[in-house]
């Protein structure tokens, strides 16, 4: 699913109707209460809906000098002047990188706005995983906040624009679970891949291997996560130069670079140039793994006579 930015009021439908539409007309910070099986449902489909952030919403965008970072998450941070100036420089790519940012940061079951004054338009965004507590209450983000959120941002990205479902594994930044449930873990069962980093202070962020070496026919539909088999010199540098500014660590696995949870379901931290991160964990479904072979020409594969995504037969020769 290709993402755009957010429209005036629009609101995800899996929110309480009502109460939560109010509360964005408002202009209000939190709804009323939910259940935890009712978050944990809410989660669940906000991470297969949003799975389309372009990479140039990693960009040297200002995500370190947009004033969330010091001001927080509250009113006031999304009222700031530095927020606003920021927010103008490109409220379409802003206005989507805002979507991720919030989902990633604040608890589900709240939402944030911003009156952009210069269309008129309210944008509003709703949270989700919570990763930021503190931050989203308005404090400034300490250093385990802006590593979680920048690694959430990562873990969504997807280079090709399109809607792939993923399950999202880790803490937030005072220790709590991210809910999942074993029947998660078992409709996605490819492990896929360990995101970490600071975009906030300039560090850069990175996606490692989980899974295993896919086979040399084989190609995974969140580009920028699994490597493929195909993975040659001149392939690596065109897809690292694709997958800009993160980058991806390649030959060395996600078990080499970080330390698992206690749980042993994802990682807790991975260390990198001499700095250890806070870490999401990400599985994908094998039914988005694609196979050069099969008759279907994915937009994973590349025109050619070969059985290789980078050549693949599906697709015809090339011209």
């Amino acid at each position: 699913m290709q993402s755009h930015g957010f429209e005036a009021h629009r609101h995800f439908p899996f929110l309480p109707g009502a109460a939560l539409l109010l509360c964005v007309l408002s202009g209000c910070g939190k709804v009323e209460e939910r259940p935890p099986e009712q978050i944990l449902a809410a989660r669940k489909q906000a991470l297969e809906e949003l799975n389309g952030l372009g990479t140039n919403g990693l960009g040297t965008n200002g995500l370190g000098t947009n004033g969330l970072g010091t001001n927080g998450l509250g009113t006031n941070g999304l009222a700031s002047a530095e927020f606003s100036t920021w927010f103008q420089t490109n409220p379409e790519l802003n206005a989507q990188v805002m979507k991720y940012f919030i989902f990633c940061a604040v608890p589900a079951g709240e939402t944030r706005t911003h009156a952009d004054p210069a269309s008129g338009t309210t944008y509003s965004w709703m949270g989700g995983l919570g990763l930021a507590p503190d931050w989203s209450e308005g404090m400034p983000a300490n250093m385990a906040e802006q590593q979680l959120v920048s690694a959430c941002l990562a873990a969504h990205v997807n280079r090709y624009g399109a809607r792939v479902p993923i399950s999202l594994l880790g803490r937030d930044a005072r220790g709590a679970v991210i809910p999942f449930t074993n029947e998660e873990l078992k409709d996605f069962q490819q492990k896929e891949a360990c995101f970490f980093g600071n975009l906030f202070n300039g560090e850069g962020v990175f996606s490692g291997d989980d899974g295993s070496r896919l086979a040399q026919n084989l190609s995974s539909a969140r580009f920028c996560a699994l490597t493929d088999g195909s993975d040659s010199k001149d392939d690596a540098l065109e897809d690292d130069e694709r997958c800009a500014p993160m980058r991806r660590i390649r030959r060395i696995k996600c078990n080499k670079l970080c330390e698992e949870d206690p749980q042993k379901k994802f990682y807790a931290t991975c260390s990198y140039n001499g700095v250890t991160y806070r870490a999401i964990t990400t599985r994908m479904r094998q039914t988005d793994v694609f196979k050069c072979g099969d008759r279907i020409c994915q937009y994973t594969e590349r025109c050619g006579t070969g059985d290789t995504p980078h050549n693949c037969k599906d697709c015809g020769p090339c011209p």
